[in-house]
């Protein structure tokens, strides 16, 4: 695709009179638009107005691509040229695509569904490909501005990454795309948002989708899907290593997804906590030698990185870190209550004397070692507190409260400050009995989130066998459904891996009426009859008209 490069004469518009309304209309073009058996060294459009050129850098399209070096668009009273500058390829079809890009000087009104489409070979080409984008991970309002198609011929070497591709189109505000005039071959196919308007995709910072297969493009192709969604391409890392006082960093590139770490007393004298793309081990004392620590690493899109390091945990007056923890208050419960607490570093020792869960001004709920639980016992720094209260105790809000120096770290470290934190609790008679439905279109297991209006996973539940999935005792409000085809059965969302040519896992949502992603869950009722059906995965429908070379 190829842009225009410059502008030439500054043009003023009338003053005074009622305001234009009327877009330019095209009087003349040369040569005429689906000319054939021409060779042109440039194009001349004349209107029934005087016209100026607006944004065509990004504006005008021209495929398939040419050396957008050598290009040239001018314009001057009532006429745009494009001079090409360049020799065109032979048997060819030429397709310049203006969009609203041609403006009349007066209101900027755009000229209208102006297209120019010519051929250096007897035919025009005909073949076109068709199809629709949709979100793995959508806005509120699906916005497919800046949203591209392109495919490049099967024997270029570059890929949506590295150049603009050989034919392209925009994505319609519906989320639908067509590219036409395309001559028969083998393509690859790509879908991205070009937020930043240079043709191609960033796999670090925009959403993307490719098709896996080659296309044998000898018969006009519909039903094409993208699901877009980011997936950044960088293997992960470690970058380096080194003591931070007593302690030892490992910083690495990106956030892993898994860690696997081996090491003599892990998880008896030496603990991790995985934060900000860095592990960093804590020991329980100074070690005076290095000691063998194996980490194995994932990331998102699958890339694994082993790394033997030799690791020394010396004698450091190194002043350490002050405690801190982040809690998930707020939240609303019925009758089992998940206090979640999160810690900057491995805890030693919890003094639950001065833990409890208070219910009144006098009531309280002391909390026991058996309420306690560790998400991982090698990081020792996300503690979970389960609490079971009944019916009867009539309150609306319940607090967990710590008085200052109930957690310490392994640093010696304890919390200076109380800790208070506010749950609610939800009277049984204005929760929702049941949601219940079925999943149509994808094969399990599945993973489900019902989303609520700020955003957060409210409930999930994961559906290793079967369709059919059950929501019990809900609370009241709007909630949005969204399944994960979890084909891996790693109990996480999986992005595409570009380079070994793997989709990603398909994410879909609850459609309703009037295409409504909303479900109002409303006390005392039960929803039934809850159909989510599985969005089309990336490729294409195919029909006895369609084929595919892999």
């Amino acid at each position: 695709m190829l842009t225009v490069l410059a502008s030439c004469a500054k043009q003023s518009s009338p003053t005074g009179g009622p305001k234009d309304e009327t877009p330019p209309k095209l009087l003349l073009a040369e040569p005429k638009d689906q000319s054939t058996a021409i060779l042109p060294e440039q194009l001349t459009l004349v209107f029934d107005e005087y016209v100026s050129l607006d944004n065509p850098n990004k504006g005008i399209v021209i495929t398939p691509k040419v050396d957008k070096d050598k290009l040239e668009f001018t314009s001057l009273k009532n006429t745009v040229t494009v001079s090409f500058n360049q020799k065109l390829e032979d048997s060819t079809t030429y397709v310049i695509d203006f969009q609203k890009s041609v403006v009349d000087i007066s209101e900027k009104n755009p000229a209208e569904k102006l297209k120019l489409v010519f051929s250096t070979g007897a035919t025009i080409d005909s073949l076109s490909l068709s199809g629709k984008i949709n979100f793995s991970y959508p806005n509120d309002k699906e916005d497919y501005k800046n949203v591209l198609v392109g495919i490049y011929p099967s024997t270029d070497s570059t890929t949506v990454f590295t150049a603009p591709p050989y034919y392209l189109a925009q994505v319609d505000t519906s989320g639908n795309f067509e590219l036409n005039n395309i001559k028969a071959g083998k393509y690859l196919a790509y879908a991205w948002r070009d937020s930043n308007g240079n043709l191609k995709a960033e796999f670090k910072s925009e959403e993307y989708d490719f098709l896996g297969d080659t296309l044998q493009l000898n018969k006009s192709l519909a039903d094409l899907t993208f699901n877009l969604a980011t997936a950044d391409l960088t293997p992960i890392k470690m970058l380096r290593s080194a003591n931070f006082g007593k302690n030892y960093d490992v910083i690495l590139n990106r956030n892993p997804v898994v860690i696997k770490a081996e090491a003599e007393g892990l998880g008896k004298e030496l603990f991790y906590v995985a934060s900000d793309k860095r592990i960093r081990f804590y020991p329980k004392s100074s070690q005076s030698d290095s000691i063998p620590l194996r980490i194995h690493l994932e990331d998102s899109l699958g890339f694994t990185t082993d790394t033997l390091l030799w690791a020394k945990f010396p004698p450091s007056e190194r002043r350490p870190e002050k405690l801190e923890l982040s809690i998930n208050s707020g939240k609303s419960f019925y009758q089992n209550l998940s206090m979640e607490l999160t810690f900057n570093k491995p805890l030693e020792r919890i003094s639950t004397d001065s833990l409890y869960v208070a219910y009144d001004s006098a009531g309280r709920i002391p909390v026991r070692k058996e309420m306690l639980r560790w998400q991982d016992s090698l990081t020792r720094n996300k503690l979970f507190i389960q609490l079971s209260l009944p019916d009867s105790l009539d309150t609306e809000v319940v607090t967990l409260k710590a008085a200052d120096s109930t957690f310490f770290d392994l640093e010696g470290q304890f919390n200076e400050k109380p800790l208070a934190a506010n749950y609610r609790k939800l009277p049984r008679k204005n929760l929702a009995d049941e949601l219940k439905g079925k999943i149509v279109g994808a094969s399990p297991p599945f993973i489900i989130h019902l989303i609520n209006g700020k955003k957060e996973i409210a409930y999930e539940s994961y559906l290793g066998e079967g369709n059919e999935f059950l929501f019990s005792l809900l609370e009241p409000g709007s909630y949005t459904m969204r399944v994960i085809e979890d084909k891996n059965k790693n109990k996480r969302w999986d992005s595409s891996n570009f380079i070994q040519k793997r989709p990603g896992e398909r994410v879909f949502y609850y459609i309703g009426e009037e295409n409504n992603k909303e479900l109002i869950v409303r006390g005392g009722w039960t929803l039934e009859d809850i159909v989510v059906r599985a969005s089309p995965t990336t490729g294409v429908y195919f029909s006895p008209e369609t084929s595919v070379d892999k």
